[in-house]
């Protein structure tokens, strides 16, 4: 039997206007693809189970995603690959960038029926370990002057940081880096991620 869960009842509600009849669109045609699935929060976005990740949905400031698992099984590898942004459909700012709902809900059912027999999701092999990367003096003095961001940086998981770090260091032009530091440290301060304008939008 299928289960919703009210916490992606919240997240819709909680998701800019033009997101809402979106996702809940999305969520009808899973739930019409595959009648037992299960709903759930992770990475804190929704995702839809059934017998393993079948597919996820967010919101986003000014558009939505909405992904499958096992993407390039059910798409195609070209198809797949064509797509700008993140999900399988790229940036979905109204349903007509979607497919139309007989052909999603044929998307879904060949998810369910690829999670029912087995098959895994091609190419999802483990990260390679990247070697913690240093902190410029520059950047680590910039902290020292401000007790907040430095407090968040510190608080920030090792890829957090590093997504900091590099955006920083990898700029060519030595204005550009320190554009890019005082707009870190501003950040860091509000205690934003690197990319928290991607994340999903809150109200």
């Amino acid at each position: 039997m299928a289960t919703k869960d009210p916490n992606i009842d919240a997240y819709i509600a909680k998701s800019a206007t033009f997101a809402k009849p979106i996702l809940k669109h999305l969520r009808k045609v899973v739930h019409a693809g595959c009648p037992q699935v299960e709903e759930t929060m992770k990475w804190s976005m929704p995702h839809f189970d059934y017998k393993g990740m079948l597919c996820g949905m967010a919101a986003f400031k000014e558009h939505c995603s909405f992904g499958f698992w096992k993407e390039s099984l059910i798409l195609g590898q070209d198809r797949a690959a064509e797509k700008v942004g993140m999900g399988s459909f790229g940036c979905i700012r109204s349903l007509a960038n979607l497919p139309n709902e007989k052909t999603l809900i044929g998307y879904v059912k060949k998810a369910a029926a690829l999670n029912e027999a087995g098959i895994k999701a091609p190419g999802r092999s483990k990260p390679e370990k990247r070697e913690p990367i240093e902190i410029p003096e520059y950047f680590a003095a910039a902290l020292k002057k401000n007790a907040r961001a430095r407090k968040t940086f510190e608080a920030f998981s090792p890829s957090h940081r590093r997504e900091y770090l590099e955006w920083v260091t990898e700029a060519k032009r030595e204005e550009t880096r320190k554009q890019r530091l005082t707009r870190s440290i501003k950040w860091l301060t509000e205690g934003k991620p690197r990319n928290w304008k991607y994340m999903p939008a809150k109200k």
